[in-house]
């Protein structure tokens, strides 16, 4: 049996700065999903989402949930393809203008494939994975009887053009710029006491209080300095793979 660790920390420097001002790059991303049913006008709305966030100066990721197998993002022929063909697990193609990895799917949590695949941004918009727990989610529907918030949780917003919905937050489907400027005040601004340590275990993430967060990044930077690298440290990376 195998136990896989991943660990991701910001070294110590960036700890300290982040405790007195607010450098969006020295964080971990912020997560938020939009769920609804098909046809409700999730995808257009979390599209919109996405470029007021890119005007208002973010860093922004998207992973989206299908339901669909099977999906083709290759053709026969391709060199991608035969790699695929020949067996292999995974294939990354790396051009000069972007990377494109394909891989199966081994059931990680959005927050994981967040904090693995998306670490520099600052955050990350999901569609889909109503079901993913302590991940806020702003529900679209068009319809009453097609609401999910009694059957998930984490809803924190909902958008909709039917009359009369009592929430806490409602907004019209128009109203992108709206929900990016709810986001940006809510997930956003408020980053400073976001954490600087990513512990993944077995590819799920683990949380952990500030305090262990600071000792164990403190620790490994102590660690990582005694080798005396002709470099100035400014994110370590560590993944420990155990045998049993």
């Amino acid at each position: 049996m195998e136990l896989y660790v991943g660990v991701v920390l910001l070294s110590r420097i960036n700890l300290q700065l982040i405790k007195t001002v607010h450098y969006p790059g020295d964080q971990m991303s912020s997560i938020i999903t939009f769920i609804g049913w098909h046809d409700s006008g999730k995808t257009t709305l979390a599209t919109q989402v996405v470029s007021e966030l890119k005007k208002l100066g973010y860093r922004v990721a998207v992973i989206k949930s299908s339901n669909d197998e099977g999906i083709e993002f290759d053709t026969p022929g391709t060199d991608t393809y035969k790699h695929k063909e020949a067996g292999a697990d995974s294939v990354m193609i790396v051009a000069p203008d972007q990377m494109v990895l394909q891989t199966k799917n081994r059931g990680l949590s959005l927050r994981t494939l967040a904090h693995r695949y998306f670490p520099d941004v600052d955050i990350v918009i999901g569609e889909g994975f109503k079901t993913a727990r302590k991940i806020p989610k702003i529900e679209v529907f068009r319809n009453l009887n097609q609401r999910l918030r009694d059957e998930v949780h984490g809803v924190i917003a909902v958008a909709t053009d039917l009359e009369g919905v009592a929430e806490d937050y409602v907004f019209r489907l128009d109203e992108a710029s709206e929900i990016a400027l709810f986001i940006e005040k809510r997930y956003l601004r408020q980053k400073g006491a976001a954490e600087v340590t990513a512990l993944l275990v077995n590819g799920n993430k683990v949380p952990i209080k500030n305090f262990i967060q600071e000792s164990l990044a403190g620790t490994v930077h102590g660690f990582i300095k005694t080798l005396k690298l002709n470099t100035e440290i400014k994110e370590i990376e560590l993944r420990i793979k155990l045998d049993e």
